[in-house]
């Protein structure tokens, strides 16, 4: 194989559809630059949608940098419905009618949220137990205890009542699980609930508006790519290297 001519190295912000992991946008990335270095920093379960950081070549070195930023995030719950999985791809355990609420009383409910937090990660997800990520233990119908993990929401916030629908946004630490706080809401409510709908909106200063659909990226020129291409030097604080 001949050496590229148009090496790429930097970071790319890329806007992940629904159905694929994160792992298969790395690959479909991998595919169009043809190079083998290439790493994303945060983690979207492959039913959430948004903004996914990929880095090329030797921005792979500070992903522990990015992975370590805030996010934010948009989403829709469901309440009534408590899932396995803490999502609507898992399955249904449990249902019990809605309450009466009204936008105020949801609002507090979300605001009991915010701050500092331990958050118990969810069976279904890529966390290791001895090694064994946690979902193939789930699937084989297992629940082995999981140590709670320090979180910070800095924000959750109220988009749309229509219920039993809460549309909302949320600003978190990294390692949050937002499917988890919509089922522990759907707790605190008292007749449960599991998140829908997942939209990464921003990570620190890196924004969705500036993201390229995955598709159109593989369609994109090698001048395309380039101009996409942010410098590390340009996204990333001088002391980390």
């Amino acid at each position: 194989m001949t050496a590229n001519p148009h090496p790429y190295e930097g970071i790319l912000l890329i806007d992940k559809p629904r159905g694929p992991s994160s792992h298969d946008v790395v690959d479909r990335v991998r595919r169009k630059l043809g190079m083998r270095r290439i790493g994303h920093a945060g983690t979207l379960d492959p039913n959430a949608t948004g903004l996914l950081i990929v880095m090329a070549g030797k921005a792979t070195k500070v992903s522990q940098y990015l992975m370590s930023l805030d996010k934010c995030y948009e989403g829709v719950i469901k309440l009534g419905q408590e899932t396995d999985s803490h999502d609507s791809e898992g399955e249904i355990k449990a249902e019990k009618p809605v309450p009466e609420l009204n936008e105020e009383q949801v609002v507090d409910y979300m605001n009991e949220f915010v701050g500092d937090q331990y958050q118990i990660p969810p069976m279904f997800s890529a966390k290791k137990i001895k090694g064994v990520p946690l979902y193939k233990l789930a699937r084989k119908g297992k629940v082995v205890e999981r140590e709670p993990r320090f979180i910070r929401v800095s924000a959750m916030k109220l988009l749309k009542f229509e219920l039993p629908y809460l549309s909302f946004s949320i600003h978190c630490s990294k390692g949050a699980y937002v499917r988890t706080i919509a089922h522990d809401l759907g707790g605190k409510i008292g007749c449960g609930a599991h998140l829908t709908e997942l939209r990464r909106t921003a990570i620190d200063k890196f924004l969705l508006a500036d993201a390229a659909p995955l598709e159109e990226f593989e369609e994109f020129s090698i001048k395309e790519i380039q101009r996409s291409l942010l410098p590390v030097y340009q996204a990333i604080p001088s002391n980390v290297f």
